[in-house]
Order: C-alpha cells, then structure tokens, then sequence
C-alpha cells in the first residue's frame, strides 16, 4: 500500500510573487525553500511543517480571485474552497490573529469546532486560509467520527480504505522501462547528482 507523507505542497498562483513572499514568509513565518523559473514563470516553495509546503506559481496575468467565504457554497464551475494549515496549539492561533489584524488584513474570531479551533483571514490572492488547532481529547485521526445525519451509502462503510472498489492492476510498467524525466526545478539538484 502507498505510504503517504503529508502533502507535498499546495500550488497556488499569484500575479504578485513579493507580496505574496511577504505575506507566506514575512508576515506568516513560513521559511521560503525553493525558487524556480524566470520573470513571467516562477515557481515559488514555502515550508508549512517538515512535511508540508505551499508554493505559487507567479503568472503576470494573474488577479486575485474573488472573496468567498470559507465554506460557502457555490454554483457553476468550482475546484477550491480553502487551504487549512495546522498549528501547534491555541496560543498560535492568538499569535496569528495579532499579527494578521496589525498587518491590515481581515481575519476572524477564533471558532470552536469541536474538533478544532480555528482562526479564518485571506491572503494577498484572496486565497481563503484557515489555521487550526487540534483539540486533544477529540483526535478525529485516532478515532474517526461520522456525525453527517444523512451519510451517503459509501460513506456509511467507514473510515478505513477498501479494496475492491477499483481496477486492480493488471499490467504494471516493467522497472526496465520505468524513467522519470527532467523538469522545472531539476536545476536546483545541479552538484548534488
């Protein structure tokens, strides 16, 4: 079975790559990791955790989306509501509601989940950021919990993947044929191949 490892990073755009540094790195205390391409193309990388990161694609092109409220509905053509980025404890939820509210950007009260507490602002892109905190006695990834009144069929089959639900495969590409190819950011690995 696959062994995942948190998510590699979240790509992102921006037609404003300084403000979005200052924003990821500066203001958030992200560290700035990577930084591929040239002016009209770059690809930039922030450290979330160990783990984790969050980059952006810096197009020229691009405006800021339209504010939508985290979580609210919409109609039409849609693929993304909003990232949420885990913190360590209450306290950084506070830390980062000062410092978002002293930077002039709109951030929220903090919200009791249940199962978290969470702190909801926007970036400079109007990308929808909530920031949570776990709560320790209800640890949804030690004992999962379906509260959904009327859960569909699927999801009434609980928690845990199932086999069976998909091709298997029958023909998998030969070690001998397998080759992994060159792309942006190869550059970065220059000296160490």
């Amino acid at each position: 079975m696959t062994t995942y490892t948190g998510v590699n990073h979240l790509a992102m755009a921006t037609g404003d790559l300084d403000r979005t540094i200052r924003f990821w790195r500066d203001l958030l205390g992200m560290r700035m990791v990577a930084g591929l391409g040239r002016a009209g193309y770059r690809h930039y990388f922030f450290e979330i955790s160990a783990t984790d990161m969050i980059a952006f694609f810096e197009w020229p092109d691009v405006e800021p989306g339209p504010e939508k409220d985290h979580g609210a509905p919409v109609a039409g053509p849609h693929t993304f509501d909003h990232v949420s980025i885990g913190v360590a404890s209450d306290e950084d939820l506070w830390e980062l509601k000062d410092k978002l509210d002293a930077a002039g950007f709109w951030v929220s009260e903090i919200i009791d989940h249940g199962f978290i507490h969470s702190l909801y602002s926007f970036d400079p892109n109007n990308i929808a950021i909530e920031f949570s905190a776990s709560v320790a006695e209800m640890d949804v990834r030690a004992r999962p919990v379906l509260m959904d009144k009327d859960p569909t069929d699927v999801a009434r089959e609980g928690a845990e993947p199932r086999s069976g639900q998909w091709p298997p495969v029958t023909d998998p590409l030969p070690r001998g044929q397998r080759r992994i190819y060159e792309g942006m950011g190869s550059e970065l690995a220059e000296g160490f191949k």
